[in-house]
């Protein structure tokens, strides 16, 4: 009876612990993608501005090739 208590207790501390880790992987995982966002966003703004630079100056934007290439 005693090591029957210790596998049950064992099954529901590890069960709960498992859990709390499935929820920091998801927190994690949210913030990574929140990152991404972010420095998707400011990659795009960077790329407005260089390609309208591009266009006062009269040359090509060397930028479209390589975004077009990847």
């Amino acid at each position: 009876d005693n090591q029957k208590k210790f596998y049950e207790d064992a099954l529901n501390q590890t069960k709960g612990e498992i859990q709390e880790l499935e929820n920091q992987i998801q927190e994690e995982l949210a913030a990574v993608k929140q990152k991404i966002a972010d420095l998707q966003a400011a990659q795009k703004a960077a790329r407005q501005m260089y390609d309208a630079a591009c266009m006062r100056l009269g040359i090509p934007n060397d930028l479209e090739e390589e975004s077009s290439q990847g």
